[in-house]
């Protein structure tokens, strides 16, 4: 059993308490999981910024993000109001956060090492907002999330190739960091 998995086990009575703290404060489970994707979006957003006077906010959104993605379940559990439906959501939202989060990253990551980005990839975030805009105008909202989705992988493996193919050619002599 990993690491973290034997921890969380024993912390069950903790979040159980953590649930009914925050199940006091009105906010449904499904209320909490936004909270958790506003925080991974913010990290992105601060991963984004090129330079590393960001990356330790990021960081701690990211902490955030992760706190209340325990927040939501430990809700939904003190409250009894666990459905399928929310976990489906819950665990939907949280791969959303972690997409932003590496797209960003990878970008600003490369950036900061002097490759340039931007235009790379098929998917920057207009694309990709458009692309939603439009299968929901029609009526295909999930399509549109799951081509969103695959657009914004296929960016990330384009951004990662080229940052990878482009400092292989410096020849720095420089390891991975």
């Amino acid at each position: 059993m990993p690491l973290l998995n034997k921890l969380r086990a024993t912390l069950d009575s903790a979040f159980l308490l953590t649930g009914r703290g925050f199940s006091k404060l009105g906010v449904t489970p499904t209320g909490w999981t936004f909270v958790g994707l506003s925080f991974a979006l913010l990290s992105a957003l601060a991963y984004g910024n090129r330079g590393s006077p960001w990356q330790p906010l990021a960081g701690l959104l990211v902490l955030a993000s992760g706190f209340f993605d325990i927040v939501d379940g430990a809700v939904a559990r003190a409250t009894g109001r666990m459905t399928k439906r929310g976990a489906f959501l819950d665990s939907t939202l949280d791969r959303l956060g972690e997409v932003a989060i590496y797209l960003s990253y990878t970008r600003a990551r490369g950036e900061s090492l002097g490759i340039k980005l931007s235009g790379v990839g098929i998917g920057e975030r207009s694309e990709r907002l458009l692309i939603l805009a439009v299968l929901s105008l029609v009526g295909l909202a999930s399509y549109g999330v799951l081509l969103v989705a695959v657009v914004a992988i296929l960016t990330f493996l384009q951004r990662t190739s080229t940052a990878w193919m482009n400092l292989s050619k410096e020849g720095s002599g420089r390891g991975p960091s």
